[in-house]
């Protein structure tokens, strides 16, 4: 494979909208469906062991079957792009949420359950790696802001599933999955609006000037820096996926530690989730006027600073709602800045999106066993060094994508790469 640095031209105002405004809206309600699926298998799980007699362990193999099954999503969505375009895809994909939710709804046994989530998963994958990479490379200088919206969405989704729960009883919890099911095809005529491809994407050949040398024949430094700067950004969507997971999974147990009540603990934590929304809508306005390099560095120092507050008691509940905000912006922002940075490495979102679920897979474990033995206070601390070395890479990656002049690049043509 044949890595370039690319000049992508900049006035995004003369590229149509890769969507309709029909399409547009039946994107956001799709992550809001995609947040409140994913949103039910915990508050669910005692129904899942009421239902299927199983152990809390197994139970929570649900999500799990989830997130497997949007692994395989992201790499087959990717795969077939190139022969099937986006409208295809994200069809086959919110039929498979539909398939993959009314079996689970339906299931008569647990295997069958894991069987189906593991389907909803495929189309879940589909739907947040299609849409995430059509809106990073389809409305130019406008991707981070729509990133921004659209991962909001999913937000909204992630809060009111619970609602839902709460609402109906965890037992009624069928009845929920199959309102998913007929949602995910309700939401399948709106994207007729998809168009087949992003306009102007890819840009003519003769827009794209290569590193001097970077033929098959002559592994030259220009090839290498790219496959640098693909392995920095997927590095940094890990530790980011590992601090949101880890605090979501021991922020209420670390609180319980240093003295709060489990009621303020359950409460700090939902406010840290309703931050991280709040902030991927405040992040829309934001993104436009910052470029996303500053923003993205910004927020991985913001991430470590508060973590590093969350280790004074007395702060800890606000410091917590305070990385919300800080983490909100990251992982919509830093797409169109990646796509920017190596965009004829087709694969780059992919491998983003897909080692960034390995690490939510993996991270978990890790990160308890590190607790276990420096203790709960320690998990502030723990994920601070995980940001500080987000904000690090980050800063590396500002420097690597502005050196491109040394590499035959003039520096009006560099610019162009890491503007937002």
């Amino acid at each position: 494979m044949r890595y370039q640095i690319i000049v992508i031209p900049a006035p995004a105002a003369e590229h149509s909208a890769p969507l309709s405004r029909i399409a547009l809206a039946g994107c956001c309600a799709g992550f809001v469906l995609i947040g409140v699926m994913q949103a039910l298998y915990g508050p669910a799980i005692p129904a899942f062991r009421s239902r299927f007699a199983v152990s809390p362990s197994v139970a929570g193999l649900g999500l799990s079957a989830d997130f497997a099954g949007a692994l395989i999503g992201v790499v087959l969505y990717h795969l077939l792009w190139a022969r099937l375009g986006d409208r295809r895809l994200l069809m086959a994909s919110y039929a498979l949420v539909g398939i993959g939710t009314a079996g689970f709804a339906l299931a008569p046994s647990w295997p069958l359950a894991l069987t189906a989530a593991l389907v909803t998963g495929f189309g879940s994958g589909g739907v947040d790696y299609g849409l995430n990479h059509l809106f990073a490379i389809g409305y130019g200088r406008r991707s981070a802001a729509m990133l921004n919206l659209l991962n909001a969405f999913f937000g909204v989704g992630a809060v009111v599933g619970p609602a839902l729960i709460g609402a109906v009883g965890a037992r009624h919890y069928p009845w929920l999955f199959g309102g998913v099911a007929v949602a995910a095809v309700l939401l399948v005529p709106s994207l007729a609006g998809v168009r087949p491809e992003p306009a102007g994407y890819p840009p003519p050949e003769e827009h794209f000037p290569s590193i001097k040398g970077s033929d098959r024949s002559s592994p030259t430094p220009g090839r290498r820096r790219i496959g640098l700067i693909v392995a920095a950004f997927v590095a940094i969507y890990v530790l980011y996926v590992a601090i949101e997971s880890g605090v979501g999974g021991w922020e209420p147990t670390h609180l319980e530690a240093i003295g709060y009540p489990a009621t303020v603990a359950a409460t700090a934590t939902s406010a840290f989730w309703l931050a991280l929304t709040a902030g991927r809508f405040i992040a829309v306005p934001v993104s436009l006027r910052w470029p996303a390099p500053a923003l993205v560095t910004g927020c991985c120092a913001g991430m470590a600073g508060f973590l590093l507050l969350a280790v004074i008691p007395a702060a800890a509940p606000w410091a917590y709602g305070g990385l919300g905000f800080m983490c909100a912006p990251i992982w919509a922002t830093g797409l169109p800045w990646l796509t920017r940075s190596a965009p004829r490495v087709a694969a780059a979102s992919a491998y983003v999106m897909a080692t960034s679920m390995v690490g939510g897979i993996v991270f978990p474990p890790v990160l308890g066993r590190a607790i276990e033995v420096a203790g709960v206070r320690s998990v502030p601390l723990i994920l601070c060094v995980l940001a500080a070395l987000g904000t690090a890479l980050s800063l590396w990656l500002i420097r690597a994508t502005r050196t491109a002049p040394a590499a035959g690049l003039t520096p009006q043509e560099a610019s162009s790469v890491y503007e937002p």
